[in-house]
């Protein structure tokens, strides 16, 4: 795994210890020897992590993060830590920052490494998403890096895997200010728990007496509905080996006993605005997907997703033998709707339209505003003579039931055509089909409209 470090110290000698321990694991390493050139570089988004002393003479360690963190274009990226500093209360002042690590020198070159892979993964994972999240954007969809600057990391769902109830007491008693915890003291059970309870972050102690918890961090992130929920590890000083194999696994962060209680907090606060984050980028990007195959008015599927799905419909009928008919229908005399009484009344009455096809057809149907007043229905498994008996008592139902305008205070009647037609002879495609209904429904449209007209008539 390859990415670009950025290094961010004003001692020379430093700067070059790091580059020569990341570059010889493979890594791209930029070095920057202020904190104001290294803000410049991650502007530029030249970088995937930072490694970030706090002694500096022009802007130190925390101001930088802070800068970082506060600011829409840069606030993803990982930032660690690496200082000579060593009280709790450093730690915990790197950590509100906004670090996603605080390492004291001197730091061994497999922790450091570990790290860094660590964070590198996950980070390659977020820019993926945030790369698909650009659609969105250009689509009207906020962007989701605003809320996640102002989200505080309180008020999570945590689940807090711990058989030793002296431990899990303890812990859960901390967590609990800012945070609801469940707690599973059956480790077996977990992975169930995590999988039905919409978590935000499952604690883990690798201090469990009745169960490997690496496997239990593997299973966790080979399981589909738990892959993307961060895991913090709690462990014992000597489980280092074991610590630096869990973030090989997928433990996206860890606290080494005895818990500083702060530290705690901060560290789950940051798990928790990071999944936050990564679940508004999911959201934005299905919404997008949603969006680019839906119509906006009506909620029915848009034009372009109707031909591309006809096409596999109809071939899929062929494949197997079994009978698919389409219907095309039009609102009659939309236009004069549209003129007396304004398109605020045209969109309403194609809303309550698309409302009323919806409930009038099966669910492995196909409904789809075709464009304007016209809409398509592909009713798959369904011969020429069934299709008939469903658009008349949908063309009857719009006929005979007046549709309410004006917030309700007035009604008009609405009437429809509809014209059918049938997959017929081996090679009919969706095209031709298609072409067949629409020419049915000209016939009814040009024979007095408010009628069903199949293509065989």
């Amino acid at each position: 795994m390859t990415a670009r470090i950025l290094v961010v110290d004003d001692v020379l000698a430093n700067v070059k210890l790091l580059e020569a321990r990341l570059s010889a694991e493979y890594f791209d390493v930029l070095t920057a020897t202020s904190g104001r050139e290294a803000l410049a570089i991650c502007e530029r988004a030249e970088c995937d992590i930072v490694l970030l002393d706090v002694m500096m003479p022009d802007m130190d360690g925390f101001s930088v993060c802070r800068s970082l963190k506060s600011n829409p274009a840069t606030h993803h990226i990982p930032v660690v830590m690496v200082t000579a500093l060593d009280q709790p209360s450093d730690r915990l002042r790197g950590l509100d920052a906004g670090a996603d690590e605080f390492l004291t020198k001197p730091v061994s070159d497999l922790a450091l490494i570990a790290r860094v892979r660590s964070l590198v993964r996950l980070k390659m994972m977020t820019d993926e998403l945030r790369m698909r999240a650009v659609t969105s954007r250009e689509i009207g969809i906020q962007n989701p890096a605003h809320e996640a600057i102002a989200d505080s990391g309180r008020g999570g769902r945590l689940l807090l895997v711990d058989d030793r109830k002296s431990s899990y007491e303890r812990i859960a008693a901390a967590l609990s200010a800012e945070h609801a915890i469940d707690i599973e003291p059956k480790p077996d059970e977990a992975l169930f728990h995590a999988a039905e309870g919409n978590y935000d972050l499952m604690v883990i102690s690798f201090g469990l007496e009745k169960h490997d918890a690496l496997r239990l961090c593997s299973q966790a992130r080979s399981l589909e509905r738990t892959r993307t929920m961060p895991i913090l590890a709690i462990a014992e000083a000597e489980d280092n080996l074991r610590l630096m194999r869990g973030l090989e696994i997928g433990v996206n962060d860890f606290l080494v006993r005895p818990i500083d209680r702060n530290e705690l907090l901060a560290r789950v606060r940051t798990q928790v605005r990071k999944k936050r984050y990564t679940d508004r980028l999911r959201d934005n990007m299905q919404m997008s997907i949603e969006m680019a195959i839906t119509d906006a008015l009506t909620g029915l599927h848009n034009r372009r997703y109707m031909e591309t799905h006809l096409a596999t419909l109809v071939e899929q009928a062929a494949g197997r033998g079994k009978p698919l008919t389409v219907l095309v229908l039009d609102i009659d005399y939309f236009k004069a709707i549209n003129d007396s009484h304004g398109h605020d009344v045209g969109d309403d009455v194609l809303r309550e339209f698309a409302t009323r096809v919806r409930k009038s057809i099966r669910g492995i149907d196909l409904a789809c505003r075709y464009g304007g007043e016209e809409f398509v229905i592909v009713m798959p498994e369904t011969d020429m003579a069934v299709a008939a008996i469903v658009a008349e008592r949908l063309r009857r139902r719009i006929a005979t039931e007046p549709f309410l305008i004006e917030k309700g205070a007035r009604a008009i009647d609405v009437t429809i055509s509809v014209g059918l037609a049938s997959l017929a002879a081996p090679g009919d495609g969706a095209t031709s089909i298609l072409k067949r209904a629409d020419q049915a429904l000209y016939r009814a449209k040009r024979d007095g409209r408010n009628r069903v007209v199949s293509d065989a008539a």
